[in-house]
């Protein structure tokens, strides 16, 4: 498949960059990720069709894998949620001990999207718990 922008810089090679995902309420969804996970807003944008937000890892230097969440302006207008990863389909963090699992999973608990109850998984995958975001993705 060719580039149509002869003019873009292209990479000298080929990565994984982004997952984006659709947000009914964009500013809530930004609240949601800065609050339960280590991401922070990158970017913003706005264009004829609706919002982006552009959500990673600040110290990820000038190419970080990155959560895009796209809120359409026709979606808007309908108001539906359209959870793309559930009800197993998820995002995985890895956090830094069980406790700082176990305070997601009270924040979550609190504030009603707590998912899955801390538990420990067989190897690799340790202990976790699952919170879902304003748009029921998990």
């Amino acid at each position: 498949m060719s580039d149509p922008r002869p003019d873009r810089v292209r990479p000298s090679s080929v990565r994984w960059t982004h997952v984006a995902l659709p947000s009914v309420d964009i500013d809530a969804s930004i609240r949601w990720y800065e609050k339960y996970t280590p991401m922070r807003l990158l970017d913003r944008r706005e264009d004829t069709d609706g919002y982006g937000a552009w959500l990673g890892h600040p110290d990820q230097g000038d190419k970080p894998f990155i959560l895009v969440l796209v809120s359409f302006f026709r979606d808007q207008e309908k108001g539906e949620k359209m959870p793309i990863l559930s009800p197993f389909a998820h995002i995985g963090i890895e956090m830094p001990s069980q406790e700082a699992v176990n305070e997601v999973a009270e924040m979550g608990r609190a504030d009603g999207c707590l998912a899955w109850e801390p538990q420990w998984m067989p190897d690799p995958i340790g202990y976790i718990c699952a919170c879902t975001d304003p748009d029921g993705n998990m």
